[in-house]
This record gives C-alpha cells, sequence and structure tokens, in this order.
C-alpha cells in the first residue's frame, strides 16, 4: 500500500475507479459518457455518491440563484469533477478551487478522461490555504504542474 492510500483513502479509491473506467473506454468520448461509466464502477466498488451535487454560493449572506453543480461528491467529503479535453489548464483548476470555497469541504479531485492516459489533479484545502496536492504523473512530464 503506498502513501496515498493510507493517507487518503478515499481519493486514492475514486482515482482507482477513474482509472478503471479510462482502462475500459480510453479516451475520446464525451464527458457524459465518463460521468456515467464513473457511476456505474463507483457503485460496483460501494463508493457512495451523489451526481450532480448542486453547490449553493451566497453573497454577503444570500443565496444567489446560480448554484454550481459538482459532477460528484463522494463519500459526501471529495468533490469529483471530470473532464473530456485534451489537457487541463488552470481553468479547470479554477473551477475545483471555486468549488471547495464554495462548499467549506477540504478535498476534491480534477479528473481528465481526454487524455491518452489518465490525468488527474488532487486539491486540499485546509484552513485558510488552498493548494493542489499532487497530480498525476502524465501532468507532471508534460510540465503542467503547479
Amino acid at each position: 500500500m503506498n502513501a496515498d492510500s493510507k493517507n487518503d483513502p478515499e481519493t486514492y479509491a475514486i482515482i482507482g475507479a477513474a482509472m478503471e473506467v479510462h482502462r475500459e473506454l480510453g479516451s475520446g468520448f464525451l464527458e457524459g459518457v465518463y460521468q456515467d461509466a464513473l457511476a456505474v464502477e463507483l457503485t460496483h466498488r460501494s463508493i457512495p455518491f451523489t451526481r450532480e451535487h448542486s453547490i449553493p454560493v451566497a453573497y454577503k449572506g444570500h443565496a444567489l440563484g446560480s448554484p454550481y453543480r459538482a459532477d460528484f461528491i463522494c463519500f459526501g467529503c471529495v468533490i469529483v469533477e471530470l473532464k473530456a479535453i485534451k489537457t487541463l489548464t488552470d481553468i479547470e483548476s479554477a473551477q475545483v478551487l471555486h468549488y471547495l470555497k464554495a462548499t467549506g469541504l477540504e478535498r476534491a479531485l480534477l479528473i481528465n478522461f481526454g487524455s491518452p492516459r489518465l490525468d488527474y489533479k488532487r486539491f486540499i484545502q485546509s484552513k485558510n490555504h488552498l493548494r493542489p496536492s499532487a497530480t498525476s504523473a502524465v501532468d507532471l512530464q508534460s510540465g503542467g504542474g503547479q
């Protein structure tokens, strides 16, 4: 068992499920196909989740009428945002960072099925400190780290 699986078994389990989906489907499908497949895989692995989870956004104590929608919330505490694009950019990372800020949750995964190998970033939010904590080896090799 590696350090990630001991320190954060929930995100490790989600990444494993995403790897299985990518292994089976490869790249090239639209994002919705990967959402459907990941829901099947999460269920198969008994990973609890909600899909298209509404994240309310407040402004000065008032709920705004345009909530975010996270693709998944797993284990009740991990935001999972899926993409099916050629490469992840700062725009997708910013989206996940906003989700963390809006929810107050501490962990998120940004998973991209659009590249030949599964690409992901793991984010950790702690008291007044928000940062990506790890990226996949593919992202590091392409120079796209933080």
